[in-house]
């Protein structure tokens, strides 16, 4: 169960339903020397329809990442191919279709849409549009404000990392935002 202030290890967050996109895809959430039939089950391959008996089952990991890319749009769909061959758009979208696949409670995106192409960025946020009105919980990091308004119900703003004020989104101005950063780091220096 989760308790506030304790770290959970990766394992315990999936049971629990949260999910993670990291902000540094080829660092943490894909092996380039992969093919991506492992890139897309990484950290689900104990699950029961990737493993039984302690054996992995490849043809079952290489049937769900060929759905997965056809859900989510990859190309080229070959679950064969190598991690590091497909674009930054398609590896986001990969990562995006691996967690978002299993139906999280909670989803953490870190940088969504950082490196992609427009038409990935599109994609990626009526994804994760479609995952938070279908009632899972979005906690999204950018550091791009149109990407927050296209995605947020209520913003947190953050400098040095403290967070220096709170706005409901339809309140939400690239003016107000960053007046908040400013006041309080100004406010801040002054009473110093």
């Amino acid at each position: 169960s989760f308790e506030p202030g304790r770290w959970l290890d990766p394992r315990t967050a999936r049971s629990l339903g949260i999910a993670h996109v990291p902000e540094d895809r080829h660092a943490r959430a894909m092996v380039m020397s992969f093919g991506a039939w492992e890139s897309a089950v990484l950290g689900y391959e104990e699950l029961p329809q990737y493993s039984r008996g302690g054996w992995m089952r490849h043809g079952a990991m290489r049937d769900a990442t060929a759905a997965l890319m056809q859900r989510f749009d990859v190309r080229p769909r070959n679950p064969s191919l190598g991690s590091a061959k497909f674009s930054g758009g398609n590896q986001q979208k990969l990562v995006l279709a691996r967690e978002i696949g299993q139906a999280p409670k909670v989803l953490l995106v870190g940088q969504p849409t950082r490196g992609v192409d427009i038409g990935a960025i599109e994609f990626i946020h009526a994804q994760l549009r479609a995952l938070r009105d279908a009632g899972c919980a979005l906690l999204v990091v950018s550091s791009e404000l149109d990407e927050i308004l296209a995605l947020a119900d209520r913003v947190l703003v953050m400098n040095e990392g403290r967070i220096t004020g709170e706005l409901p989104i339809n309140e939400c101005t690239e003016a107000k935002v960053g007046l908040l950063m400013v006041e309080t780091v100004d406010a801040e220096r002054h009473s110093a």
